[in-house]
Formats: structure tokens, C-alpha cells, sequence
């Protein structure tokens, strides 16, 4: 685990993977520095940051109504600007960013938000001390850093199945040639159990438990040695604390839907790939990342359903910001490719 406050030196530039589930900080010549969720716990009568991160994550259900726990990104879309900058300012003051130390900052944004999010985002990194903000595509910096060229007239297909979104790419000649993107992810899995849960049984219980229960036995295809688990929660009608005991069949049946999501856009993404670059995906495979692409069974399901080999690329939660940190050490080659992210 990383940790939550950078003690070290800052380095000159930044990179910043600002997930919808964690965020990351990557320092040129040190690697990544810091590693947080995506969250600040807010009280709403006076609207003080109380905490971000870890600290934030281990409030949510444990505080009064009036604090509350807010994610600055939902579905891969700034649902608070303000938040979000705030967010920001955070990140780099536990970075080592003074008023004397002001960095070259990188962010990655999803593809699909809107040309206004991306100024409201590089607005944000400028007011929160950066000397100077650029954005960089989540797939071509996931395409990075797995290692792929992206620079050869070759077709390469990265799939990121992250917190809020499942984004697909197909990449040639340092652009995005084909993209899907469906608001579907991690935190899209662990709603669907809870709601299994109280559907089924009758039982509450929290976002951090469906979580849980994904990580322990959840999967998308039958695995060996398959175990129950245990959850507890709150039974509503009663209000009484209740323990409820899962099996991977069941856990499988509740996230049945988000799989045939992710699975449906990266088929629709291979359809809209020009037939040049179809021969390159079945040679190269497909490269699949983010913190979703751990759930079990989920590359062997997708090289079935594709018919194309499916590759989990080492370390899938930090690609991509490993990706826009390659990058600090071409800032000024890669120009081209942060000001299409930034159009």
C-alpha cells in the first residue's frame, strides 16, 4: 500500500490518475507516491473538508447525517467542480507542492467527458498550484504504460474496467481510432450485491461489504475452489443486525449484468475498428487493466466471447498512471497527444 502522506522531496512534474474509485500521484524519477480513494468526507452545514482518502473511506457509515462522504467523480463524469478542486489542492500539498515549488502537472481524464470538464479540470490544477496543467487520454496512457507502442501505424486495443466506467480503445499512430465507454465498474458491481443482497434476504448492507463480498468469491465464470462468505448487515424490516452467508453462484448471478455490459462494448469497439487494424488485435490481443479487471474469470470470458487472446497486463490498477508518468520524460514530444485529450 502506498502511503497517504509524501514525506520525500517533490519532483519537478506530476502525474495524476484521478479515478473515479482511487486516485494516484505519480512523481517523475520517484514512481508512484501516493495511492488514495477517491473521497472527502464534507460537512454540509459548514462545507469544511473533514478528511480525504483512506481517512474519508473509513468515515463513510460511521459519522452524523450532516457529514457526508462525496465523490468528486461518478461514472467517470465531475459531478462537483468545486470538490474536484479541492480534491486536487489536497493531492499536491501531501505531494510536497509549496507556493515556491509550483510542478508541471498530467492528469488523466476519461475520454468521455466534455470538453468544459476538461478546462474545468486543468482550471482546477492551475488554482490548486500547478505551474502548468495538461490532460492525457485514460486509454492512451493505459496503451503506455502496458508497454505497447503507440506511435506504430499497429493496432493495439486496451480495455480499462475501472471504478464508474469501462473504457475501450483501439490505438494507432499515436491516436484513439475506435472508443466505447459504458458508465459501468467496480462501484456499479458492488451496488449490484447489495441490492442482490436485499433483495434476496432481506439485508442492508453497505457499499465497503458489497466490495468485500466482490473481492472474496466474486467472478465471472466457476473457479476452483469455490468458498462461501459471510456478510452482515441490517435487516429491513426489522432494523436487527443479521448475518447472511453467499456463495460465488449467487455473487455471480448479481453482477450477471454489469459483465454482459463490459462485454458488449468491448465487442461493439472491436465492430467499429477499421478492418486494417482487426488482423493486428487478433495478433497483439487485448490488454486488459484497471482495478475491475481483477474479478476472476473476467479475461478468460472475454477471450471466449471475443475469440481474441485477452491479456491482464501486470500491476492493472497503476497502468495507467505508470503510463502518464513514462510520460513526464517526453513532455515535450508528446504534445500532440496531450493537446488532443485537451480539445
Amino acid at each position: 500500500m502506498h502511503p497517504t502522506t509524501y514525506d520525500g522531496p517533490v519532483a519537478r512534474d506530476l502525474a495524476i490518475d484521478l479515478g473515479t474509485s482511487t486516485t494516484q500521484v505519480f512523481a517523475r524519477g520517484k514512481g508512484v507516491i501516493l495511492e488514495e480513494p477517491t473521497v472527502i468526507a464534507l460537512n454540509t452545514r459548514t462545507h469544511e473538508v473533514l478528511a480525504v482518502g483512506d481517512e474519508a473511506w473509513q468515515l463513510i457509515g460511521r459519522t452524523p447525517g450532516y457529514i457526508v462522504a462525496v465523490r468528486p467523480l461518478r461514472e467517470g463524469a465531475i459531478t462537483d467542480f468545486d470538490i474536484t478542486e479541492r480534491t486536487i489542492r489536497l493531492l499536491l500539498r501531501r505531494a510536497g507542492v509549496t507556493k515556491l515549488n509550483r510542478p508541471r502537472v498530467l492528469i488523466c481524464v476519461p475520454s468521455a467527458i466534455t470538453s468544459v470538464e476538461r478546462r474545468a479540470v486543468k482550471e482546477a490544477a492551475r488554482r490548486a498550484g500547478a505551474s502548468a496543467a495538461h490532460l492525457i487520454e485514460q486509454p492512451m496512457a493505459a496503451a503506455i504504460g502496458a508497454g505497447l507502442d503507440i506511435h506504430e501505424p499497429v493496432g493495439s486495443m486496451v480495455v480499462d474496467v475501472g471504478g464508474g466506467t469501462t473504457e475501450t480503445a483501439v490505438i494507432s499512430l499515436g491516436g484513439i481510432v475506435a472508443y466505447r465507454a459504458v458508465r459501468c465498474g467496480g462501484h456499479d458491481m458492488d451496488a449490484a450485491i447489495q441490492e442482490y443482497v436485499r433483495q434476496k434476504y432481506g439485508v442492508a448492507v453497505s457499499e465497503r461489504t458489497g466490495e468485500d463480498l466482490k473481492i472474496a468469491i466474486g467472478s465471472a465464470l466457476p473457479y476452483e475452489g469455490e468458498m462461501q462468505a459471510e456478510a452482515k448487515g441490517r435487516e429491513v424490516t426489522t432494523g436487527r443486525p443479521r448475518n447472511v452467508v453467499l456463495t460465488p453462484d449467487e455473487i455471480r448471478f448479481a453482477l450477471r449484468e454489469q459483465v454482459e455490459l463490459v462485454v458488449d462494448t468491448v465487442l461493439g469497439c472491436l465492430s467499429d475498428s477499421p478492418p486494417e487494424l482487426a488482423q493486428d488485435i487478433i495478433y497483439e490481443g487485448i490488454h486488459l487493466l484497471g482495478g475491475g479487471a481483477r474479478l476472476r474469470g473476467l479475461a478468460e470470458l472475454l477471450a471466449r466471447e471475443t475469440e481474441v487472446p485477452v491479456h491482464l497486463v501486470p500491476d492493472p490498477v497503476e497502468c495507467v498512471v505508470r503510463g502518464a508518468g513514462l510520460c513526464l520524460d517526453s513532455f515535450d514530444s508528446l504534445r500532440p497527444i496531450f493537446a488532443a485529450a485537451e480539445s
